[in-house]
């Protein structure tokens, strides 16, 4: 961990802006609670980020969304999951960054309480393992249909290892599955 308080912890994921947060999880017989974001104890943990959108979606089992990214009014986002699994992956745009076309993946599950942060500059994504799961961003811009982008989720120079069982379905959007790879994709500064 490189930084905790009462609330939450963070560890720096390998690529440089990532931030997995883990929350505390009060649980007992009737459930669990867990408090998801507070600005003040984030800000302690270095994401002063202001969130001005919260968004949710609901996907089966073998549905791949991402990999996304706003070109002009990037986006950060604090990632969870309410129910189910997925994994998630950010893969760096930013062409000044050591790290540039490197991307990590961390499996997110309902009750444990991780969080992903991914800060502007990346492609988002996730695959759901589980039968079905709801997932939430908070984000730091608000969504821009004309401004909205993408790189291909298999793209063979990124390499993701997405936890695809062999001959499992992989559901994908058509838009999604028509996105360029890196060597064609918009990058950052």
């Amino acid at each position: 961990m490189y930084a905790m308080n009462n609330n939450f912890a963070a560890e720096r994921a390998p690529l440089d802006g990532l931030l997995l947060i883990k929350t505390r999880v009060f649980g007992d017989g009737r459930g669990y609670f867990m408090e998801v974001y507070n600005r003040r104890s984030f800000g302690e943990l270095g994401v002063g980020a202001a969130f001005v959108q919260c968004n949710r979606s609901r996907s089966r089992r073998g549905t791949l969304r991402g990999l996304h990214f706003q070109k002009c009014h990037p986006q950060g986002k604090l990632v969870s999951v309410s129910r189910g699994e997925v994994f998630d992956v950010a893969v760096d745009l930013r062409k000044s960054s050591p790290s540039f076309g490197k991307w990590f993946g961390v499996s997110l599950r309902e009750d444990d309480g991780t969080m992903f942060y991914v800060p502007p500059g990346f492609a988002h994504g996730f695959y759901v393992v589980s039968e079905i799961a709801d997932f939430s961003y908070l984000c730091t811009d608000f969504y821009e249909p004309e401004d909205e982008a993408g790189l291909l989720w298999n793209d063979p120079d990124v390499g993701i290892n997405w936890p695809i069982e062999n001959g499992g379905d992989v559901i994908v959007s058509d838009k999604d599955g028509a996105n360029p790879t890196l060597g064609g994709c918009f990058v950052y500064p």
